[in-house]
């Protein structure tokens, strides 16, 4: 894949391409790539929803659009 870039002082600030947010667990983060090793991944209408837990999963496929964000 691409180049990668890292700004010499701290990586705190992660990059939005890598983190996204749980949208069943408001307010909680996910990286990508580990969702995605792991499964926790939805494509529902157009768009990709990264979960951050087993728990959220099933949360998720039995009401997506209650979740799911315009």
């Amino acid at each position: 894949m691409g180049h990668h870039h890292h700004a010499p002082s701290g990586d705190e600030k992660r990059n939005e391409d890598e983190i996204a947010y749980c949208p069943v667990m408001k307010g909680s983060t996910v990286l990508k790539a580990d969702a995605e090793e792991e499964g926790l991944v939805r494509d529902y209408k157009g768009k990709r929803y990264y979960l951050c837990c087993d728990d959220c999963a099933p949360m998720f496929d039995a009401d997506p659009d209650r979740y799911a964000t315009a």
